[in-house]
């Protein structure tokens, strides 16, 4: 139904009879939406000119061309108007809150006599702009439900009437089309092009919208519009929770069967040792060994490498439609009583015939896929055309909706939007939905191969994954399995099983170059370890050749540097059993007893050598000369010319030595480690080369994941790879046991590990606290390395 709101006769918060109060609060509602909804606003006009340019530059034939230009010249007109005149009719919203006329909207000819009144068909332009904006304002009531009933009642109060539908709501998404639709008469564009716009306004606008919403509330709740009303879960308690299950046992003999079993608590593992024996117990056989869920997650990204436990899937299947059907009665305790109407229930092969419809069409250009939501709508609504009357789902199809819906609403948290694979988690969400329809193990078995396909796709979207971290060469195969799966997929679960197969193909082929690429980075740091090992023990055999000597200072500072570099280098590459190792010890033990006795006369035999071994680290042939007299006493030690001894100085310093880590040698002491930083410490030393560990890497708390590929049990030092075996870093097992402390990081167990299995276990509990039960053991998330 369409409000009229003319331009001359606008009404304005400021002209309407209004309490004071009333007219303060939603002045400031306006500003809150002009405030957050205006730097989404000037992206959608940004993005619009951008595709009507795009469009007009690809067009093919003369006349779309020239129709995208002249739509380009009139948006380019009209731009700097649209967002005033959308925010005006969003006022003009709500200044007639209260008026008479706003009760149940007034139509576009309400009020003329009837006589008056002309009959005429619809134009096909405004059937299509009604129909999409009736589906964008569908699509943003079901997902902030909760802050519209609250919205609801707040401003029922405002406008002194009970609570307001969604219909009559201010700044309402049945109020934003509206808005939008008739602030878009100004830009004189083609309808084509107008439905483009709102198309861009639901993708760009509309996806902030429902926070939008959250925030409107907290300000109405603030400025003490029914203070302190909020939505909480009721939690049933035990004998009602008899009283519903003898009641659904009385109405449907055989549909909680195995209940027996469990007794009067929720634990899942009881069904599962209860049924242990039966015929199922062969099949529900683990394939490997068990895996903990706090065990390190080793495998790389979709790795199929995995040992699963067994469980009994119809069991926990039945327990999460007990979880629904609580959930459900306490939503209709806080719905208003419907009166009841003769309903259809769809049969699941007509149901799994109109998806497969669905599935084959392809989607509109620039359009967003609709929610599992809107389809089941959308089902329920062509039902009802053939069917004459109301039509409704069985109560296992409309389960497998709701769990799949919760399913997806839990992936998207853990995905990043702007990811190319995103795209692909939507296309197959109707292939998935009819194989659970067909299969309702999809929920609850890990393996399962329509939810293996799905958890390969989904992590290669995952939030903790860096932009350089997925192979670009790796979206062309994901974009082939999806494509393949939504063409070919009628029923047979063969086809994700093929599709999953020839895509792990392209995974594995991914993991041998990151693992290859791996090794050459820990062979590197092995050999770092290796100098680093052999600079400690070249240090520690100068200090025990030096012993009680009194040698001078600047000779004791040529051992410890210029001197220690050759030891190094030669115990490094000879090791300590070579003729060379022993050799170069014996020189040392004559060098240090020449500098201590002062010597004038130097040896030139032991200078010579001298210079051969500084050369081997780099020293040029007169610093090595320099450096050698100063060694073998023939330049006079400490009572030497002191500008020489301070241009020598000078050159050691600046001189980069073997091995040297100018960075790790900036960094400050730190305090000794807590006793929780120790715990922790010692974990991180019994860790399996491999871990995978999350970083968090700013404020907002978004984390990224590095595999601790390899750690020295000497120096302590670790290395980090990321998904395709490229070295991100490297940080000492005691920094990162500190950061693990403070948050900053945390190892990544097997429960984590798989990004469906992570999302599936936080919509079951989900369902558990929404109807009020305890914590129980996982349903169908079997553990994974």
């Amino acid at each position: 139904m369409t409000y009229i709101h003319d331009g001359a006769a606008r009404r304005t918060l400021a002209t309407v009879d209004l309490p004071r109060r009333v007219r303060k609060v939603l002045d400031a509602a306006l500003n809150l939406a002009s405030v957050e909804l205006d730097p989404f606003l000037h992206a959608l006009l940004d993005e619009y000119e951008q595709e009507l340019f795009r469009l007009a530059e690809q067009a093919r034939h003369p006349g779309s061309e020239s129709t995208y230009v002249q739509a380009l010249r009139s948006f380019r007109v009209c731009r700097p108007d649209l967002i005033p005149q959308l925010m005006l009719e969003l006022e003009c919203e709500l200044a007639l809150l209260r008026s008479p006329s706003a009760d149940g909207g007034t139509p576009a000819a309400a009020g003329a006599p009837a006589g008056e009144r002309v009959l005429g068909l619809i134009d096909d332009s405004q059937l299509d702009e009604d129909t999409l904006l009736g589906e964008i304002a569908t699509r943003q009531e079901s997902r902030a439900s909760l802050s519209m009933h609250l919205l609801g009642q707040r401003f029922g109060v405002l406008a002194g009437t009970p609570a307001l539908d969604a219909a009559r709501l201010p700044l309402g998404p049945q109020c934003m089309c509206r808005a939008l639709r008739n602030a878009c008469r100004s830009l004189q564009v083609p309808d084509e092009t107008r439905e483009l716009l709102y198309r861009l306004f639901d993708r760009v606008v509309m996806t902030h919208y429902a926070p939008f919403l959250e925030r409107l509330d907290a300000m109405l709740d603030q400025a003490g519009i029914l203070r302190g009303l909020t939505h909480v879960p009721v939690r049933l308690r035990a004998s009602s929770l008899r009283e519903a299950e003898e009641a659904a046992a009385n109405a449907a003999p055989g549909a909680v069967s195995g209940r027996r079993a469990r007794g009067t608590g929720d634990d899942v593992r009881d069904i599962r040792d209860d049924r242990s024996d039966g015929s199922r117990g062969a099949r529900r056989k683990p394939r490997g060994a068990r895996i903990t869920p706090d065990q390190p997650h080793t495998a790389w990204m979709a790795e199929t490498t995995t040992a699963l436990t067994g469980g009994d899937g119809e069991a926990s299947y039945e327990t999460l439609q007990e979880l629904l059907a609580e959930r459900r009665e306490l939503i209709g305790k806080l719905r208003a009583g419907r009166a009841g109407s003769a309903e259809t229930t769809l049969d699941t092969g007509e149901l799994m015939d109109a998806l497969g419809k669905i599935q084959r069409q392809p989607p509109g250009l620039g359009a967003s896929r609709p929610s599992l939501m809107d389809v089941r709508q959308m089902l329920l609504a062509q039902a009802r055309q053939r069917h004459g009357r109301g039509a409704t789902l069985a109560q296992r199809d409309n389960d497998t909706f709701e769990l799949l819906h919760l399913l997806y609403g839990r992936l998207e948290s853990e995905m990043r939007a702007d990811a190319p694979a995103a795209a692909l988690i939507q296309r197959l969400q109707l292939p998935l939905l009819r194989a659970a329809l067909q299969d309702q193990t999809f929920f609850v078995e890990p393996a399962h191969p329509a939810r293996a396909l799905l958890n390969t796709v989904a992590e290669a979207a995952a939030s903790w994954l860096d932009k350089d971290d997925l192979d670009p060469q790796l979206l062309f195969p994901l974009q082939q399995a999806v494509s393949e799966v939504v063409d070919r997929y009628d029923g047979d679960s063969a086809v994700f099983e093929a599709s999953n197969g020839r895509l792990q193909t392209h995974l594995q082929a991914q993991v041998r170059k990151a693992e290859m690429l791996e090794r050459r980075h820990i062979e590197a740091a092995r050999g770092k370890d290796r100098l680093e090992v052999a600079k400690l023990r070249s240090a520690a055999t100068l200090e025990e050749l030096l012993g009680d000597h009194r040698i001078p200072k600047f000779s004791r500072a040529l051992l410890n540097q210029a001197w220690a570099d050759v030891l190094t280098l030669t115990l490094l590459r000879q090791g300590e059993d070579s003729p060379e190792w022993q050799a170069l010890l014996d020189a040392t033990r004559r060098i240090v007893a020449a500098c201590a006795r002062g010597e004038q006369a130097g040896d030139p035999a032991l200078a010579a050598y001298i210079e051969t071994s500084l050369s081997q680290v780099g020293y040029h042939a007169d610093e090595a000369a320099i450096i050698a007299a100063r060694l073998t006493g023939s330049d006079g030690g400490d009572d030497g010319d002191p500008a020489s001894r301070t241009e020598l100085a000078m050159k050691l310093k600046a001189r980069t030595r073997l091995g040297e880590d100018a960075e790790r040698a900036r960094r400050p002491a730190l305090p000794p480690r807590s006793p929780e930083e120790q715990a922790r410490y010692e974990q991180l030393r019994v860790l399996p080369f491999g871990t995978w560990i999350e970083f968090t890497t700013n404020q907002q708390g978004d984390v990224v994941r590095r595999r601790m590929s390899w750690f020295s049990p000497v120096t302590d030092n670790a290395l980090f790879v990321n998904q395709r075996g490229q070295r991100i870093g490297e940080h000492s097992l005691d920094s990162l046991a500190r950061m693990i402390v403070a948050g900053q990081a945390r190892v990544v167990t097997a429960e984590r590990g798989r990004l469906v299995d992570r999302a599936w276990q936080s919509a079951v509990r989900t369902l558990r606290s929404f109807a009020g039960r305890a914590e129980a053991p996982a349903i169908g998330g079997g553990a994974h390395a």
